[in-house]
């Protein structure tokens, strides 16, 4: 037996709000930290940048990809959300050869609930870092 389901049409809007927090780095180009919309976080790839004066880390990766995901906690808590909200990671790297020493790291973040996420090497980032990552997370 066949049954008909009758669809309604509705509208449904969303509010664009845009996150932003003195305690990750300012965007160094046209682009907001994070935007929200609905129960969705889009936070914009962040590099190993000093969020008290902008600076940028050198040194090695593990110590640049800490100082990416302390950013990204700054933005995620500005949010009301924390590094369980997050749905997917991508991370891109200048050398697939650290990925071991990046996902060290990555990993003390999160539980046992992890999000998805992808890795791909690049060919350049922005102000010559070796790591940079961007989230989605949702509440």
């Amino acid at each position: 037996m066949q049954s008909k389901v009758r669809l309604s049409a509705y509208i449904c809007t969303m509010e664009k709000k845009i996150i932003r927090t003195d305690n990750a780095p300012a965007p160094i180009g046209p682009y907001n930290q994070a935007v929200q919309m609905g129960n969705l976080l889009f936070v914009s790839g962040q590099i190993a940048l000093d969020p008290k004066d902008g600076s940028l880390f050198v040194g090695d990766i593990a110590q640049e990809t800490e100082i990416v995901m302390n950013n990204l906690k700054a933005i995620l808590t500005e949010a009301g959300m924390d590094f369980s909200n997050i749905i997917k990671t991508s991370i891109f790297l200048m050398d697939m050869g650290k990925f071991s020493e990046v996902n060290e790291v990555y990993a003390r973040y999160f539980t046992n609930n992890y999000p998805a996420r992808e890795t791909v090497q690049v060919a350049g980032l922005p102000r010559g870092v070796q790591v940079e990552i961007s989230v989605i997370a949702g509440v």
